[in-house]
């Protein structure tokens, strides 16, 4: 099978703007079958969950469906999936309801690699249980997360480690199948941040080894909104917050009112097209590890191009240097501010943005500050084209 890019970029109504978009790692824009499924939903009757009429039985079998979709993308159970307002709302809930259990002397490790969704709901529910966070230091050199760098600070007392799939910041993709095994070899849980690999790279969740992954759909074609995955045994054993009325069935106990079903349309249609990407043959979980792995190859490829054109900009100094990673690349350049370089290339329709991206202790670690640096993101639909366009606007800037 071959990468279609050009089959895909006819789907998302968006680029006949014009512009060239590196801004996926902040969120993709939306195919048009995605959009059609979400108005869709919106066009049609629903109701409150049930089976007694068709607005109740739509409403139900729309998050039936979408939880089957995210099981097939991610390698779990339907059972185990939960939809939230976002990663950082899901993850925040998640760390309160295991921080009922911790007290002084307990662990929690978390990782500067991290964007802060999956630090801080750690560290704030550890202070208010007494508990100590232990910090994950990468090199900020080459951009590595060693498993040693984690798994040495795991002990008898660990209670949570807090991992990154991949940098939202720099791409840098730790060994997680190897972090993991030594997470749970000392009695922990494993809580991976999967929101920026899941675009990029086919996901087993049981194959990674972690005890809960969340990922946000907006990142890889879909809507808005969070989503969780873990055993639905594991989530039997956690007593959330929740209404008194409401259900305290898994995993509807983990999420807080009525949820979004035009959403939840998005959510089936995008991972639908997803596994649709190079039309290869078999059921969806099937069609989804053929399609993302030859999306992974092609994204190589165009970012090989990127990754070339980059390092021949004058005065460029690049902060992804990480051998595993996404195809994401933070850079400054000398003696000109970021985002002067961001104004820069959008008047020649290239949107390439600045700032830390919610990577604070990434962008810290690595000297750049609060202010962090220029970010450009491939994305499904990037092409040579777009490649072009920002190699030759980085060019006109530096050459000032």
């Amino acid at each position: 099978m071959s990468y279609d890019v050009q089959r895909l970029r006819a789907q998302v109504s968006a680029l006949a703007e014009g512009l060239a978009h590196f801004d996926g790692p902040g969120g993709t824009q939306i195919p048009e079958p995605v959009a059609a499924a979400m108005a869709a939903a919106l066009r049609s009757a629903v109701a409150n969950r049930g089976r007694s009429n068709p607005a109740e039985r739509r409403a139900d079998d729309l998050v039936t469906g979408a939880r089957s979709a995210m099981a097939d993308l991610l390698g779990a159970d339907p059972r185990g999936i939960v939809f939230g307002r976002s990663m950082t709302q899901i993850t925040f809930d998640i760390a309160r309801t295991l921080a009922q259990d911790w007290g002084p002397g307990d662990e929690i490790v978390v990782s500067r690699l991290d964007h802060d969704a999956d630090v801080r709901p750690w560290v704030i529910h550890a202070a208010r249980a007494g508990a100590t966070v232990k910090w994950a230091q990468f090199d900020p050199a080459t951009g590595e997360m060693s498993p040693d760098n984690v798994l040495g600070l795991v002990g008898p007392r660990t209670q949570v480690v807090a991992m990154t799939g991949a940098s939202n910041l720099i791409g840098t993709r730790p060994d997680l199948a190897v972090i993991s095994e030594g997470v749970h070899v000392a009695g922990a849980l494993f809580y991976v941040d999967g929101v920026h690999l899941t675009a990029h790279a086919p996901i087993d969740v049981s194959a990674i080894g972690a005890d809960f992954y969340a990922c946000s759909p907006y990142k890889f074609l879909g809507p808005h909104l969070g989503v969780l995955a873990a055993s639905p045994a594991l989530l039997d054993t956690l007593n959330p917050d929740k209404l008194l009325p409401a259900t305290n069935a898994v995993p509807e106990r983990f999420e807080l009112g009525t949820l979004p079903y035009e959403l939840l349309a998005g959510v089936s249609a995008a991972v639908d097209l997803l596994a649709d990407l190079d039309s290869p043959a078999g059921d969806r979980r099937q069609r989804i590890l053929a399609s993302m792995t030859s999306l992974e190859a092609y994204e190589d490829a165009l970012h090989a191009r990127l990754r070339s054109g980059l390092e021949s900009i004058p005065g460029i100094r690049l902060y992804s240097n990480a051998r595993h990673r996404t195809p994401t690349e933070t850079f400054t350049i000398d003696g000109i501010d970021s985002a002067d370089v961001t104004d820069h290339l959008a008047t020649r329709g290239v949107n390439a943005p600045h700032g830390n991206f919610y990577a604070l202790e990434c962008s810290r670690w690595l000297g750049l500050g609060e202010d962090g640096g220029v970010r450009v993101g491939l994305a499904p639909y990037s092409d040579d084209d777009d490649v072009d366009r920002l190699l030759s606007g980085l060019l006109e800037v530096a050459s000032r």
